[in-house]
């Protein structure tokens, strides 16, 4: 599998994963949303900073 390959597997399940919760769950999916249009830049910025980092170490800790 090539590069490009892996690269589309990972974006299709990204894409199933994040449908989950919308599909089984929708009013709480609404609510999250609402919570998440409260937050200031500064905590949205440290929230998607976390999830990179966290995102990476899985990376790095599955590769090795």
């Amino acid at each position: 599998m090539s590069g490009w390959d892996q690269l589309g597997a990972v974006l299709a399940l990204m894409f199933v994963f994040e449908g989950v919760m919308p599909f089984l769950q929708p009013a709480a999916t609404r609510r999250l949303f609402a919570r998440l249009l409260e937050l200031s830049e500064r905590e949205l910025r440290v929230g998607g900073l976390c999830s990179m980092v966290a995102g990476a170490a899985l990376l790095v800790l599955i590769r090795s």
